[in-house]
């Protein structure tokens, strides 16, 4: 299992350009608790950037805690049901939210 960091640093890798035309967004992740950190992934003409840090005026905002992300990112949780629960909270663009998981290869 990879660790949160991880994850992030393989983002770019497993970006989908073919399902993020017309798209142009900043998006802000707040992972909290063992290993967690900020980060953002800047989606802008068919490409993705992660960084590490905040994002000055994110398009959405994703908080959760670690193992969470984990779950969610390995199928063991949906962010539906994480959102549902309230342990995925969101702020921004809800649109985006809801496209965000086809943006991205899982596994």
């Amino acid at each position: 299992m990879p660790t949160v960091k991880e994850t992030f640093d393989m983002m770019a890798s497993r970006f989908r350009a073919d399902k993020a035309t017309g798209t142009s967004a900043v998006i802000q992740y707040d992972i909290s608790g063992e290993g967690g950190g900020t980060w953002n992934a800047v989606i802008k003409d068919g490409a993705c950037q992660v960084s590490a840090g905040s994002a000055p005026n994110p398009n959405l905002t994703l908080q959760m805690s670690g193992p969470d992300w984990l779950d969610m990112l390995s199928g063991k949780a949906s962010g539906q049901m994480l959102f549902m629960s309230g342990k995925l909270k969101l702020k921004g663009d809800m649109g985006l939210a809801m496209k965000l998981g086809s943006l991205f290869q899982t596994g």
